[in-house]
């Protein structure tokens, strides 16, 4: 029998899998406690022999290695390519603010979604991260950085509720107080649009932030992004979210990438402000990040001002997010698709 991601465990079931072998039922939220602190079960000092003997026969604890890791010298945002016991890579990257360090971490390796500006779903989707490896991502940077983290953002490479079970349960076991105890209210989620997932969260009432990926104004520009809009339809989108902000009474941060040409007019903005006029939302618009091998380019400083200025000038809250790690190529994706070509040419080299 295969060994169990244990780190990926709710508390519920190590206090289950504890009373099924006969220890006691405090030995629970003692392991359960060193989870987030150790990288071996030996190191679990204050538990007796026999029961890590147990533990590294049938569990084991998912392991990070940093491969790389790029500071920007022009605001410290940090990047790291992180590989797995199996050899698959994803990033993570670290941004500082004012307010406080933020970690945005990958959930699965690769993505199916197919947006037409995305690095990350170029070669598509190899697997689903588990909760375990969604926590390692945070857990590394926490120590590696000064002060620490103190919000989350899923939002690096993958689509994460295209992995909804294993985020559910990273939510549940970072948020558990005999955990981390980490508030939902410092995490924020990203997602492509996969409807019925987002009334699903809804449902659940968590205090989490949403992000949704609109990135267009109407249902056939974004089909032309976005692969996803032909099966979830841009209304039947909405509707999901309008289910969310009625269920939560949380505003939605709606990201909206600028492209040159594409999706960045006078009459898009025009458009946007429409389809948010009296939702509960937060427009945050990025000029694109120009990716190798995409021939999209970022809208001018210019037009993404005139944009925002329709927005606001409509009502709508927007705002346009600040770039960071310019000098890293710190948009998710490039770093794992950079090593992947350069180890390709030195295996064709040899």
């Amino acid at each position: 029998m295969s060994k169990k991601d244990i780190k990926s465990m709710t508390y519920g079931e190590l206090c289950d899998i504890m009373k099924q072998s006969g220890v006691p039922a405090f030995r629970a939220k003692q392991l359960f406690s060193w989870l987030y602190k150790v990288e071996s079960f030996d190191e679990m000092t204050n538990l007796p022999k026999d029961m890590r003997a147990y533990l590294n026969e049938n569990f084991y604890i998912p392991r990070i290695t940093a491969e790389q890791k790029l500071v920007s010298k022009l605001d410290g945002t940090t990047k790291y390519l992180f590989s797995f016991e199996d050899g698959e890579m994803i990033e993570t990257i670290v941004m500082k603010y004012k307010h406080g360090n933020s970690v945005c971490i990958s959930s699965q390796v690769g993505c199916r979604m197919g947006c037409s500006f995305c690095a990350s779903t170029m070669g598509g989707l190899v697997r689903n991260l588990t909760a375990g490896e969604m926590l390692a991502q945070y857990e590394y940077v926490n120590r590696d950085t000064e002060g620490g983290v103190s919000n989350i953002v899923i939002m690096g490479i993958g689509e994460p509720l295209d992995n909804f079970d294993n985020l559910v349960r990273f939510l549940k076991n970072i948020n558990d107080e005999n955990g981390l105890n980490m508030s939902h209210r410092h995490i924020s989620v990203s997602t492509s649009g996969i409807c019925e997932r987002i009334r699903e969260l809804a449902d659940m009432k968590l205090q989490i932030t949403l992000s949704v990926s609109l990135h267009a104004p109407n249902d056939e520009k974004r089909s032309r992004l976005m692969p996803v809009n032909r099966k979830y339809g841009y209304d039947e989108l909405l509707a999901a979210c309008d289910y969310y902000t009625s269920k939560t009474n949380k505003r939605i941060s709606y990201e909206y990438t600028l492209i040159a040409g594409v999706n960045d007019s006078i009459s898009d903005a025009l458009t946007l402000a429409s389809v948010m006029k009296d939702r509960l939302a937060h427009v945050n618009l990025i000029p694109v990040n120009e990716v190798k091998g995409k021939e999209q380019k970022a809208s001018n400083a210019k037009r993404v001002k005139d944009f925002a200025e329709v927005l606001t000038s409509k009502g709508i809250n927007a705002t346009v997010r600040r770039t960071l790690g310019s000098d890293i190529n710190a948009s998710c994706g490039q770093l794992r698709r950079n090593h992947k070509e350069k180890v390709g040419e030195e295996n064709v080299l040899r």
